[in-house]
């Protein structure tokens, strides 16, 4: 069951201030800011939300199939996929360009300084979905905003079922923009944040939004996540993490889970728990690919859920466990 992922594939280069931004900015002096920071710890990361996806779901054995365009240094991270048997035939390579990254700079209260390079992903539209074979469900993912349009439309045209996931691309689409995206697709993922912009961009509730799909999904961070479907709203609680670590890709795991079940004929229940299941790993490593639990281990993790769900719902189901 081919799953086609387009998004991104990002560097992200990450670097620690040990130190307060506020100790070093003056507010009197903001109108002609120059700044220099000291980062003795750094990492680069391989992230983008194709990427992280598309990863997540291959520890499911998933069959991702990654559609993004990359830069001239491309190499290492041709080299990371290839280690995890990822797909990358949809991947183009935009001679004279760089893969899209972002340079993020954290000090010690967890602000951000973040700069962001496109690259290479503003020419995402050079890839089409009608390229891609055999794709039973795909996901649009934040890529370049033309892109976002074209494989939207061209899943649209060709009958694959697909999921819509603005994610940071919102800021790009104006209300009517984001709705013609919406009543192609026949599911939406969204976290709380995004759910909120949505609303007030289209003028629509989340009900009013929830009948447009199949099923709308709002992740609430540790508090969940929600599913609306069939007019109804599963609430889907947190899987507990052995070690909460780094948030960064959780969304992008949740919806590899999603993505698994949805292409399986799960009930949204299951399909919700083993989303929260994929989070619930993630946020135990740095990084967005850095987890590596095998397939047995996920399974094990996701019974689990399923039975503590069975025990909140009859409490005497606990004295057989």
């Amino acid at each position: 069951m081919n799953i086609l992922i387009c998004g991104s594939l990002a560097y992200d280069t990450i670097m620690v201030f040990p130190d307060q931004f506020k100790n070093h900015i003056l507010a009197d002096k903001i109108h002609k800011l120059s700044v220099a920071f000291l980062v003795p710890e750094m990492r680069r990361e391989f992230g983008g939300t194709a990427g992280n996806i598309a990863y997540n779901l291959q520890l499911l054995e998933g069959n991702p199939r990654i559609m993004a365009t990359v830069g001239d240094d491309f190499s290492p991270y041709e080299a990371w996929l290839d280690q995890h048997a990822i797909d990358r035939n949809h991947i183009q390579q935009i001679k004279g360009s760089f893969t899209a990254q972002a340079f993020i700079t954290t000090d010690q209260d967890d602000n951000q300084i973040t700069a962001f390079h496109p690259g290479a992903m503003q020419h995402a539209h050079a890839n089409s979905v009608k390229d891609a074979k055999d794709i039973v469900l795909a996901i649009i993912a934040p890529d370049g905003r033309d892109a976002m349009f074209q494989h939207a439309r061209e899943c649209f045209e060709a009958g694959i079922p697909f999921m819509f996931d603005p994610g940071q691309g919102l800021p790009m689409f104006n209300g009517e923009e984001l709705m013609h995206f919406i009543e192609m697709a026949d599911y939406l993922a969204v976290n709380d944040y995004e759910s909120q912009i949505i609303q007030d961009k289209t003028g629509l509730t989340l009900e009013q939004l929830a009948a447009k799909v199949k099923a709308l999904i709002v992740t609430l961070g540790g508090e969940g996540s929600q599913i609306y479907a069939e007019g109804q709203r599963h609430d889907i609680p947190c899987v507990k993490a052995e070690e909460i670590v780094d948030p960064t890709g959780c969304g992008d795991a949740y919806r590899a889970g999603l993505l698994y079940g949805i292409a399986r004929g799960w009930d949204w229940k299951a399909c919700g728990r083993l989303a929260s299941t994929m989070g619930a790993i993630k946020i135990g490593s740095r990084g967005g690919q850095n987890h590596q639990p095998n397939r047995e281990q996920i399974e094990h993790i996701y019974s689990h859920a399923l039975v503590q769900d069975a025990i909140k719902e009859d409490p005497s189901l606990g004295m057989s466990v």
